[in-house]
């Protein structure tokens, strides 16, 4: 059984990564793990905190982040009905970041499912702080960053963007090859480069190998011609190409490495209109153990 973790903050485009995940898993028995985080600005004089109308400041941000999980299953009973699909709820006094790493070494979690920003986010904005946060600090399993807005499509066609320059190990790639398997998707390697020049010898050993992993599954390698930026080129091929995922490994000097160095990333340096399925450098262990360990209450739809 799967096991999705989705935080939200009850924005439409936490919604909207919601719809994506129900559409993307629905032949797929899982576990939707629902889970919001508060951390209530205080009403200090200086340093000390006093409550708002006699009531404890966090006892009420936790009604409203309760309310607004009620809320949220309401909408999600409305939208759907598969009986494939269980769902619990989270209400946690913490920051997002911390409780999302400690959820998914207990929970043993597939996949993290999100919007790639936030209600407080602006409109200039393409990845927003906490999903840049949760992209640095989660290293064992893939993110899947839903841009809004987005219709959902089976994602047939899956770019994989690479310079070759990087070893990828067969643990890291398992999503990519899952994912590829589960919709009998055609995985089309991109190469972006800034004219054209033959492969190093070390590009082509990590060619070789990648083609080796990928071979149960079918794929294409493409080199292009940068555009404008990276973003460009790769917006220009999934739309030529009718691409619907874009999967990209996250490691230290990587391409998203280097957009992600600011707290938000904003549009004119990065942006895609498909969801990104952002992969983790993993050792050759993969990811860790798995263990139950439920904080709230589960509820199936049926």
């Amino acid at each position: 059984m799967r096991q999705i973790l989705i935080p939200t903050d009850f924005s439409e485009n936490a919604w909207n990564a919601t719809r994506y995940a129900l559409e993307l898993f629905k032949e797929d028995e899982c576990v939707f793990h629902l889970l919001n985080t508060y951390t209530p600005a205080l009403v200090s004089n200086r340093f000390i905190a006093h409550p708002k109308n006699g009531r404890p400041i966090a006892a009420g941000s936790k009604e409203q982040s309760e309310e607004g999980l009620g809320k949220l299953m309401h909408r999600i009973r409305n939208y759907t009905s598969n009986d494939n699909h269980y769902f619990e709820t989270y209400s946690s006094f913490a920051m997002l970041n911390d409780e999302v790493k400690q959820f998914v070494e207990q929970e043993g979690i597939d996949y993290i499912v999100m919007g790639t920003k936030g209600a407080s986010d602006q409109p200039e904005v393409y990845m927003g702080h906490n999903t840049v946060r949760l992209l640095k600090s989660i290293k064992s399993c893939p993110i899947l960053a839903i841009p809004k807005p987005f219709e959902f499509a089976r994602p047939d066609e899956i770019t994989f963007s690479t310079d070759f320059y990087r070893f990828y190990t067969d643990s890291e790639l398992a999503p990519l090859i899952e994912m590829a398997k589960t919709f009998d998707a055609t995985i089309r390697i991109v190469h972006i480069q800034q004219g054209i020049a033959p492969l190093t010898d070390v590009q082509q050993f990590n060619l070789g190998m990648l083609r080796k992993y990928l071979g149960p599954v079918e794929h294409y390698v493409h080199t292009v011609s940068e555009l404008d930026s990276v973003s460009k080129t790769l917006q220009v091929f999934n739309e030529e190409l009718n691409i619907h995922l874009l999967a990209m490994l996250n490691y230290r000097y990587s391409y998203l490495d280097q957009v992600t160095e600011d707290p938000v990333v904003k549009k004119k340096t990065f942006e895609t209109e498909v969801p990104l399925m952002i992969i983790p450098e993993l050792s050759m262990g993969g990811p860790g153990h798995r263990a139950k360990s439920p904080m709230s209450y589960a509820e199936g739809i049926n």
